[in-house]
């Protein structure tokens, strides 16, 4: 990736036309890599139409309501557009237009997030400049958050100049986007760049950051991130250290060869820190703690390694962090690596009653995809999507915020970004999920890390989350909602996984005095359980199994469909009655009765069988499930004792993990657990293969 020049940097911007001096907000940028799956992001070459429908009095604009009685077609949205031929986008801040076309940049990267700088920011005016060769028109359009799209002004161009447009934010209250669409006359319209400003003394500060980065075994990714950055001049001039954590056994230290040219070209810049396997929570609790204590830098940025990053994006939010009325947490949303034009989830929260992740928008889906359905004509994207925390793929946290309210929960994996962004949220720090910053990730849309070993820590984390903070008395549903997963994973045959939900729950009653001296040690109990179990048992081919035998077939042909809800507490009871009571068919012990694909493998299905070939979700595998009544007793009857004793106990385990978060989660406390977990001295250390001792090029904890 080789980064053009930029016309300014980060900080600064051409010189107004008048008035105070301005500082950069957001620049017009092109794709590095002109591939056509992500062109939308950027730029289309199409007009669109607004998707809004219904009046303004909360009775459509974007509701079901209204995507139910709007026409099809490209009135209420668009379909696959025609793109811009990727030949025309060889630079990074500037575009040729065709003769006699247009180019909007009303896209996911080129729009301004209006809405989100009047609500988050003392910013009540910017100003557009864009510099233009040849002869054209240029409009800026602006949206409501209803998603209408309402032309502000229009100018022609002609020659080489830069145009300079004010732009107002007050009316974006609830939402809505600035952008400009730009059409050539008879010959070619250059856009040779174009700024989003503001006035500069608005901002709270002018800071740097530096980037957590946790990696375990993903040395091609992690190696692709940190050459991004240090091709990046602009990224660079921001950034005080990249601290990757390497918890894994093939280390980053492993490829002296491709990992020398960049430690040479960061130098200092780039600290890689070796430490035993800790988990998610361990690893950016290490790069947060040496980023606070270095005393350096304002922000650090909490960075997946599989990710592709696009490098704007962290200047966009180190700005907008700059720019914020109170420090904030500021996260980019997240793309699919796979399917680049699908934005995951433009936002989310947490459902207190649940404490379940939810979208932030009520109409919003998760999984758009800006190919098909692009900004401007999607009216729910107009809306400002106000959200409890932002996923580490990508995440700023002032390093004030980290020395006021401490490092991640020592929980592993899972949840420790929700309950951060929840507490920092209490303690007064907010989280924006920041438009125009996006990096790309594997999605789990196709992954399914509610069973097998992952499972212990969505369930053990959830309840502590739960614990920590649930408005609710008892915890709302969570308790509840845990038992009935304990029946569906035990009818489906789950046993590996409910054994793990089962750990998970003990392990709360224990009290958060556990958490820190098991994080290096609970995984590999978990997984040494998995030989105990049927289910955990896995082959790559189905022909690897016995043949399927079927005893009786379903009745009339019929397939196995859920239960209708009013008739819901009288199958459960007749199905728990078979699982409980009844013997597998003995054929079922030699010879699977289906084999059911993991889109089906539903637990109203799994349940009709006594045994079955089950795939895994990436499908690159296959295991037997097998039905044992005596599981299910022991089981369910341990899982009834932990409910109740969570039921009848939770306002004294929750003051325990309450009166614990601050100390569990101190530095002092993650300074211990760093010592105390090591990376582990592997054979080629002890051979002299590697010249590189544990904990080198990183500080001591």
């Amino acid at each position: 990736m080789n980064a053009t020049p930029a016309t300014a940097t980060p900080r600064e911007t051409a010189a107004p036309a008048e008035g105070a001096p301005q500082r950069l907000l957001q620049r017009l940028i092109l794709p590095f890599e002109s591939s056509p799956d992500i062109v939308p992001l950027y730029i289309e070459a199409a007009d669109a139409r607004s998707g809004a429908t219904g009046s303004a009095l909360g009775l459509g604009g974007g509701s079901d309501h209204a995507r139910r009685t709007a026409p099809e077609g490209p009135a209420s949205h668009a379909t696959v557009q025609a793109q811009v031929d990727i030949s025309e986008l060889s630079e990074r801040h500037s575009v040729s237009i065709p003769a006699r076309s247009m180019r909007s940049f009303g896209t996911y990267f080129n729009a301004f997030p209006a809405s989100y700088w009047r609500r988050w920011t003392p910013v009540r005016a910017v100003r557009l400049s864009v510099r233009t060769a040849g002869t054209g028109h240029l409009v800026v359009m602006r949206s409501t958050a209803r998603g209408s799209l309402q032309r502000y002004e229009s100018r022609d161009v002609s020659g080489s100049g830069v145009e300079v447009f004010d732009l107002p934010l007050t009316a974006f209250g609830d939402g809505g986007w600035y952008w400009f669409d730009a059409y050539a006359g008879g010959e070619d319209l250059a856009i040779l760049d174009a700024e989003w400003s503001a006035d500069a003394d608005l901002a709270r500060t002018e800071g740097s950051f530096s980037i957590s980065m946790t990696t375990m075994n993903k040395v091609e990714y992690c190696l692709e991130n940190i050459r991004t950055v240090s091709e990046d001049a602009d990224l660079r001039g921001l950034l005080d250290v990249m601290y990757v954590i390497d918890q894994g056994a093939d280390r980053l230290n492993d490829h002296a060869e491709e990992l020398a040219p960049l430690q040479e070209a960061l130098g200092a810049q780039l600290q890689i820190i070796e430490q035993g396997n800790i988990g998610g929570s361990g690893g950016f609790s290490r790069g947060m703690y040496e980023a606070a204590t270095a005393g350096t830098s304002t922000y650090v940025i909490n960075c997946d390694d599989d990710i592709v990053i696009e490098p704007e994006s962290l200047i966009r939010m180190m700005t907008f962090a700059d720019f914020a009325t109170r420090p904030t947490l500021v996260g980019a949303h997240m793309f699919d690596l796979n399917n680049r034009s699908v934005l995951h989830t433009f936002g989310e929260v947490v459902d207190p009653w649940r404490i379940q992740p939810a979208v932030a928008i009520p109409e919003g889906t998760t999984g758009h995809d800006f190919a098909t359905e692009p900004l401007r004509s999607t009216p729910w994207l107009h809306r400002r999507a106000d959200v409890d925390y932002n996923g580490w793929w990508s995440c700023l946290i002032p390093t004030e915020t980290v020395r006021a309210i401490g490092l991640s929960l020592p929980v592993f994996i899972k949840w420790d970004d929700a309950e951060y962004g929840l507490r920092a949220k209490q303690a007064g720090y907010p989280t924006v999920s920041l438009p125009g910053a996006g990096v790309w990730h594997m999605s789990w849309v196709d992954k399914d890390d509610l069973v097998g070993w992952q499972a212990y820590f969505h369930e053990r984390n959830r309840i502590i989350t739960a614990l920590l903070h649930s408005p609710y008395d008892r915890g709302g549903r969570v308790v509840k909602e845990s038992q009935f997963l304990d029946v569906k994973h035990l009818i489906s045959m789950q046993y590996y996984t409910e054994a793990g939900r089962l750990l998970a729950q003990k392990d709360v009653l224990e009290g958060p005095e556990a958490l820190h001296p098991s994080i290096g040690t609970k995984l590999p109990e978990i997984r040494a359980m998995a030989s105990a179990f049927d289910d955990a048992a896995m082959k790559k081919d189905p022909d690897l199994y016995p043949p399927i035998h079927v005893d009786k077939p379903p009745r009339k042909g019929r397939p196995f469909s859920e239960p209708r809800r009013l008739l819901l507490p009288a199958w459960t009871a007749k199905t728990l009655a078979k699982q409980l009571l009844a013997p597998p068919k003995p054929r079922a012990e030699e010879n699977p009765q289906a084999a059911i694909p993991h889109l089906d493998a539903k637990w109203w299905r799994l349940s009709a069988y006594d045994s079955a070939l089950v795939s895994n979700a990436e499908g690159t595998q296959v295991s037997w499930y097998k039905r044992d009544p005596r599981q299910v007793r022991e089981m369910l009857t341990e899982a009834l004792s932990t409910h109740l004793a969570l039921y009848r106990g939770w306002n004294a385990l929750r003051d325990r993990y309450r009166e614990a978060s601050a100390r569990i989660t101190s530095f002092d406390a993650w300074q211990q657990t760093f010592a105390e977990n090591p990376a582990p001295v592997r054979e080629r250390d002890r051979a002299g293969e590697s010249a590189t001792a544990p904990g080198d090029g990183g500080s001591a904890a």
